[in-house]
């Protein structure tokens, strides 16, 4: 019988007050009997409205009918053909604005629970499924990928499918790009992209990590080494600060370099050496998801008061729901319609305060939001020892700047054509956020799968 439910089964989470204070998983999955609950809800649309609002078009419906029936094994098979990263994209995707958001139940209700299920579906076959098995004939061409983050490594897997033989480099030391250094663990938990990673491997794909391309190696040697074509997956690691007084004191951090500390190097471990500031009371400028990520984080390391500050009303902030609403649940306070104008320091040269200042929303801007404008002579301080910075990055230029007839535009974003993701550069493709700017997950995995169907085609239009 189907689930006429008008809500969606709810997903069992720790409890605010225990979670806050730790770094394991705030959502706890579905169990099997919810899974299929929650499926039977899927009407089985003929006409998939859910997958045209998917940027890598999962068959939604079809895996959902195999989790109604109880077959999880075809259930992940089915998601497998058209996305390499199911754990991934389960917790992380926007799924309100893409294929939930297309939901026919989402009408007179909520929307099917698209994203849970296919974290339940993922989760399920790690801990129960076979080995995967890969028996794809090599058609002896070679392709490099330049990052291994969602693009990169969705390219990387695609190709691989199709019998090429796919290196990866990465300069970090372990592969993940954003999913290991920027989404924090709570979110999205080291070990689920650790597997979701091996799993490429054992199609063949070869990542080599501590490779700083642009340094290590230029595009131009990448194609006298025999690669015919290369796939740039930088993303955009170069943060952004407000160049106002007091950035440079101590205290104050990009949300990059903050993250990345915590995420990646382990700081919230007692057998880790990474330094960090454990602060007291912090000020995360900023309203999208990484300030929300930052903003937890910083309260999980012990900060008694964590204040997120941006310069709009709350309907204005780019986060999801979601992660506004469990920032909340932790106590994280919003000081909204407020935005920094100096940071003050103590004489050690270390962040005392944050001097803001109010604002009131004028008329729409370019972006379509209304534009925030300051209220004359309403400065006032917060008692902060430390500031994130979570206003954005851009690419980081070294590939740009020692690749010949690689275009980018004034934002430094490599400038493609956006069917094909071809650069300017013949046999250069870029997709994910190097591209776009900081932006999802899986648009970058979108860009990435569109990218490796366009080096096929051209790779196999030139050995005709």
């Amino acid at each position: 019988m189907p689930n006429m439910s008008p809500v969606k089964t709810p997903m069992p989470e720790q409890e605010p007050n225990i979670r806050n204070k730790n770094f394991e998983e705030v959502s706890l999955g579905y169990t099997e009997e919810m899974a299929v609950e929650e499926a039977k809800r899927c009407l089985n649309c003929k006409t998939k409205p859910c997958v045209n609002g998917c940027p890598v078009s999962v068959r939604i419906p079809e895996f959902i009918s195999c989790v109604a029936s109880g077959d999880m094994e075809n259930a992940y098979k089915i998601i497998k053909t058209t996305n390499s990263l199911p754990a991934v994209c389960g917790r992380v995707c926007p799924q309100e604005s893409q294929c939930e958001h297309n939901c026919v139940r989402g009408i007179k209700g909520e929307p099917v629970g698209i994203g849970r299920l296919e974290r339940y579906v993922a989760d399920w076959h790690m801990k129960h499924g076979g080995a995967e098995t890969f028996d794809v004939k090599p058609n002896g061409h070679k392709v490099a990928v330049i990052g291994a983050g969602p693009a990169g490594l969705t390219c990387a897997g695609d190709l691989a499918a199709m019998g090429y033989s796919v290196t990866v480099y990465e300069a970090l030391h372990t592969a993940g790009g954003v999913l290991m250094y920027g989404i924090p663990q709570f979110r999205l938990p080291k070990e689920i992209v650790q597997k979701e990673i091996d799993g490429l491997k054992a199609k063949g794909v070869d990542i080599q990590t501590d490779m700083v391309m642009g340094k290590v190696l230029s595009v131009d040697e990448l194609f006298d080494m025999g690669y015919e074509a290369i796939f740039i997956g930088t993303g955009a690691g170069l943060p952004s600060f407000m160049n106002i007084p007091g950035e440079e004191l101590v205290g104050t951090y990009s949300a990059n370099e903050f993250l990345t500390r915590v995420n990646l190097m382990k700081a919230y471990l007692d057998e880790y050496d990474t330094p960090i500031i454990r602060p007291k009371n912090v000020a995360v400028v900023g309203g999208g998801n990484v300030a929300m990520d930052a903003a937890r984080t910083a309260k999980r390391l012990g900060a008694e008061n964590v204040y997120i500050v941006y310069r709009r009303a709350e309907e204005q902030m780019p986060a999801r729901k979601e992660e506004i609403h469990h920032a909340k649940e932790e106590g994280i306070l919003f000081n909204l319609l407020r935005n920094p104008v100096a940071i003050h320091g103590d004489e050690n040269g270390r962040v005392r305060s944050i001097e803001c200042i109010e604002m009131e929303l004028g008329e729409p801007d370019a972006s379509g939001r209304r534009k925030p404008v300051p209220k004359e002579g309403s400065n006032f301080e917060i008692p902060v020892d430390c500031v994130v910075m979570a206003i954005g990055n851009s690419p980081n230029p070294l590939i740009r700047s020692t690749t010949e007839g690689l275009e980018a535009n004034k934002k430094g974003c490599i400038v493609v054509d956006e069917a094909t993701m071809a650069t300017t550069r013949e046999g250069v493709y870029a997709a994910g956020d190097a591209v776009s700017g900081a932006a999802t997950v899986i648009l970058a995995m979108g860009g990435g799968k569109e990218a490796a169907r366009s080096i096929d085609q051209y790779i196999q239009s030139k050995t005709k």
